[in-house]
């Protein structure tokens, strides 16, 4: 008897997905509750689990396809044990031939760094056992990768562009941005900020704080509720225009931008005008973990209602932050400097 392996109902505002990639091939065994595939939206991964134990009998979305809810990505097989590996019968030269393995499985860890990299599988030279890919083999091949290329002839273009289709969730950032500058009225205003006894209070309390609370206390949470009074304050700015009509937000829903390798995400501080400051420091802590693994949800992500984004981890000293809309308003940080002022 075989079952259907489909795709899982995908958010609200999501209309389609792409396979990302296989983690199992037809003919391996796979285990109630084992990732099958990983699907690629445009604001989230979404692992596709079996949900009873067999041999992956067939795939009908390979990778690169681009699916609908419920449509089916493969079968299984169910009741069928493992397969015990392949052995090839003895040639005349010699009494016995190695065991052929099949491709080593690889570990959640490297297939997530896999697919943060850009990195397949094949591309990579595994030297662990069976020649399973490890952290060291993909460091390895990142750095073949940005070697030097030998010297080519200028006059060769193609030789000198690269072509990379972009991921869904960069193709989905880029739409979302141009159609922010085409759509909205912005305006951006410069002020300085004079930072020092904000520094000198972090200094003081830093040591106790992480010793109180077990996460350290950095400067966005002070930011995060000076903007959450703010709201309070002028709740116009804590608005967005639907129609004609103005709809003002009760509660002040923080958005904190979060560079990662596969794009700008912005996972948001639900009730931030109600959190601690140890709150919303462990929360931001979390966010950038999962971030950096891919985890964060669409729950996660939604229900912002306005948003901090940090230049200032680049080196930045102005920049114009472009609106997260539907959003009216967004505050870029930049650089804190030490210089002589006049007071």
């Amino acid at each position: 008897m075989s079952f259907e392996i489909r795709v899982p109902l995908l958010p609200e505002s999501v209309s389609d997905a792409v396979v990302a990639s296989w983690l199992k091939q037809v003919g391996d065994h796979v285990k109630e509750g084992d990732v099958l595939c990983e699907l690629e939206t445009d604001k989230v991964m979404l692992e596709v689990p079996a949900v009873e134990s067999g041999i992956l009998q067939e795939i009908l979305c390979e990778a690169g396809s681009k699916v609908k809810a419920e449509e089916v990505l493969a079968t299984v097989e169910q009741g069928v044990p493992a397969k015990e590996p392949v052995k090839l019968k003895p040639s005349l030269s010699s009494d016995t031939q190695p065991v052929v393995h099949s491709d080593p499985p690889i570990s959640p860890s490297v297939r997530r760094s896999l697919h943060a990299n850009d990195l397949t599988k094949d591309a990579v030279t595994g030297s662990g056992k069976h020649g399973r890919v490890e952290q060291q083999d993909i460091a390895d091949a990142l750095l073949d990768k940005e070697a030097p290329e030998p010297t080519k002839d200028p006059m060769d273009a193609a030789a000198e562009t690269e072509r990379v289709p972009m991921t869904r969730m960069r193709a989905r950032i880029a739409q979302r941005l141009l159609a922010s500058q085409q759509q909205t009225a912005s305006l951006t205003t410069f002020n300085e900020v004079d930072m020092t006894k904000v520094m000198e209070l972090r200094a003081n309390y830093k040591d106790l704080f992480i010793k109180k609370h077990g996460v350290k206390l950095g400067f966005m949470s002070f930011f995060v509720h000076a903007c959450a009074k703010a709201l309070q304050a002028f709740p116009v700015v804590n608005a967005y225009v639907d129609g004609e009509d103005i709809v003002y937000n009760k509660h002040a829903h923080i958005g904190i931008a979060v560079s990662t390798d596969k794009g700008l995400v912005v996972p948001v501080l639900h009730g931030a005008d109600t959190m601690s400051m140890h709150g919303v420091e462990g929360a931001i802590v979390d966010y950038a973990t999962k971030a950096k693994s891919s985890k964060l949800t669409l729950d996660d992500m939604s229900g912002g209602t306005f948003t901090i984004t940090n230049g200032g981890v680049f080196g930045s000293m102005l920049s114009t932050p472009i609106l997260n809309t539907p959003q009216s308003a967004i505050l870029g940080m930049h650089n804190i400097v030490n210089r002589p002022m006049a007071v």
